[in-house]
């Protein structure tokens, strides 16, 4: 399949894959393309954000079958083969012999490259060793000196994980605040992220820019602009604004964003309010999900007013809080059926 082709043929089941790079591309169409064309045909759709405890589980089987089918003796030398540089030849051909990108995918509807990452999260004994002590966090600053954003060279240095010491690296590098965001540094943020959100839609739509010059007076364009969050470059966000790690920046751009459509929309009042709550308890419920993970909250969103999704979670977090005795000891699933044949008959009731 030529690049243009499988590009248009990812789109149908990726709807950002117009941002991913061509060799991205080439990849994924020898990985995925066929994958995902089958889950298609039994009536799955392909999945993102956090991993399902059931997917956890078919990963777990997928790379134990895989070991016991090459005699390869640990998830370790098969998913971090570099650590084991007199074993690399060896493990690399049975991998290539047994299909290694087929076999750990299996039954996943995800695209390989998540599943493969989601492995080794799992599996990486680097990853579960505790809060970084002082002398730690010392050798991080230091090997940062030394070797800039080579994670994966520090990771073996800290005997930690690539995720962790990037992570961990970006909560220290700077002073970080951790008490109430401050009117400056609010603005700071939502300076970023418009700034952001400028360079994004230009690059997509030369023609929105002067559209987008009006939202100094109109600010309802922000709430328009909300579909961009997931992909926004978090860690510049927090370069811009200076005082807070990326996590807590997006944390509070969520937040604002929720509460700018509240005002506008005033859902959560009267009538509406209940009408809300009503759509959302019978939608979660029609999911049949045993999992909020397993909830596309970006049609939920949709269906109850094109809101934001962090609106649409939090309102379920307040139906749970308020409705729900001992939420916290049941699963996602038992919470939705409580919901649904205690609370929604009443609240029908109330409407």
């Amino acid at each position: 399949v030529d690049l243009d082709t499988a590009r248009q043929e990812l789109e149908e089941f990726i709807p950002h894959v117009k941002n991913i790079s061509d060799s991205s591309i080439r990849k994924m169409a020898g990985r995925d393309l066929m994958r995902f064309k089958e889950f298609k045909k039994q009536g799955v759709a392909v999945k993102f954000g956090r991993f399902t405890q059931k997917e956890n589980i078919q990963i777990r089987k997928n790379v134990e079958e895989f070991l016991a089918l090459t005699g390869i003796d640990s998830a370790e030398k098969l998913l971090f083969t570099s650590r084991y540089p007199e074993d690399k030849d060896t493990i690399h051909r049975l991998k290539a012999e047994h299909h290694f990108c087929e076999k750990i995918s299996e039954g996943i509807p995800r695209p390989w490259r998540l599943i493969y990452y989601r492995a080794r999260k799992m599996f990486d004994p680097n990853n579960y060793k505790g809060r970084y002590t002082t002398e730690e966090k010392e050798q991080l600053k230091k090997y940062q000196a030394l070797h800039g954003n080579d994670w994966k060279k520090i990771s073996e240095l800290m005997s930690r994980s690539n995720l962790s010491v990037a992570m961990k690296y970006s909560e220290i590098k700077s002073a970080i605040n951790y008490g109430a965001w401050t009117e400056e540094e609010t603005q700071k943020l939502l300076s970023a992220v418009k700034d952001v959100m400028r360079r994004k839609l230009i690059a997509e739509n030369p023609s929105s820019l002067s559209s987008l010059e009006k939202s100094n007076t109109n600010q309802d364009l922000w709430i328009d602009l909300e579909q961009l969050q997931q992909s926004l470059p978090w860690t510049e966000i927090e370069t811009k604004v200076g005082s807070r790690y990326w996590r807590q920046c997006k944390q509070k751009w969520n937040s604002i964003l929720t509460r700018k459509l509240i005002r506008r929309q005033q859902l959560h009042r009267g009538t509406n309010g209940l009408r809300t709550k009503i759509t959302l308890i019978k939608r979660l419920y029609e999911t049949r999900a045993e999992d909020a993970s397993e909830v596309n909250w970006d049609e939920l969103s949709s269906a109850i007013g094109d809101v934001p999704r962090t609106y649409v979670q939090s309102r379920f977090y307040r139906l749970k809080v308020s409705f729900v005795p001992l939420w916290k000891r049941k699963t996602f699933s038992e919470i939705i059926d409580y919901l649904y044949e205690n609370t929604l008959p009443e609240l029908e009731e109330k409407l």
